[in-house]
């Protein structure tokens, strides 16, 4: 019983070293009113509204990332590709099937989640890496770091309500990036700010891709998909399309939608 247990310790262990993300059977749908009472006069009145509708997002998903893959998830907006996402940091969860992950976690999804509007950028630094796991000492050794990184300068110390939609996304993707996580997913948040940065971040990608980090990359650049990335998904209307290598799935869509 003892070299039974022993056994299948070591087979999870080999599994969890392979795998990063596995999604099984995964379903996703969402509620939306198309007449929907917005006070409660139009309540008592109208009381026959709050019409909706259910749309199914994502159909019957499955795939597996492997440690150390870069993954493109693409498709034209509404294919579910965000969605997809969200779902594997767990910020919204399937109706049906099952997400798992393995490793520490990092995500860059929408502009400023995480970020407190009255905090400064370096207080936000604290406050935003303390939720991916730091501990103070950790991020103060890694301050320095961070600010040099995002190129802010001075304004590090402003409220990040002041800032550009660049310079969140100058500061969210350095704090991301020196978590050390095992696997980082990002939307199409590099797709704002300047080019010089855009570039900049493409290329630490490449760096952590080296390093053997695990990513998951929604965009439509396609150009950066095929650059950064070995492997391609593409959702169409929920379902996969098709996954493979990246160039091969990229000119298939390609001929689809052009």
């Amino acid at each position: 019983m003892k070299n039974l247990n022993l056994k299948q310790g070591r087979a999870k262990m080999q599994k969890d070293n392979e795998n990063r993300i596995v999604v099984e059977h995964v379903y996703k749908t969402f509620d939306v009113y198309l007449d929907k009472a917005n006070s409660i006069k139009e309540k008592l009145l109208f009381w026959r509204r709050n019409r909706k509708e259910t749309r199914e997002v994502l159909k019957d998903i499955n795939l597996t990332i492997k440690n150390g893959e870069a993954v493109a998830l693409i498709g034209v907006n509404g294919s579910g590709k965000s969605t997809l996402l969200k779902l594997m940091t767990k910020i919204i969860y399937p109706n049906k099937g099952k997400i798992t992950t393995y490793g520490k976690l990092t995500s860059l999804l929408e502009l400023g989640a995480g970020f407190h509007p009255d905090f400064s950028g370096r207080e936000n630094i604290y406050f935003n890496a303390s939720i991916f796991g730091l501990t103070k000492k950790e991020i103060d050794n890694r301050l320095d770091k961070i600010i040099e990184f995002s190129e802010l300068g001075n304004y590090i110390d402003n409220p990040v309500r002041t800032y550009s939609s660049g310079m969140y996304m100058r500061l969210a993707f350095s704090v991301a990036i020196n978590v050390d996580a095992d696997i980082l997913l990002v939307d199409e948040i590099l797709s704002v700010g300047d080019q010089h940065f855009q570039e900049k971040c493409l290329n630490k990608m490449k760096e952590l891709k080296k390093e053997g980090k695990t990513m998951v990359f929604v965009t439509h650049s396609l150009g950066s998909a095929r650059e950064l990335c070995d492997r391609a998904i593409w959702l169409n209307k929920g379902v996969v399309q098709m996954d493979g290598e990246t160039d091969k799935v990229i000119d298939e869509y390609l001929k689809e939608t052009t």
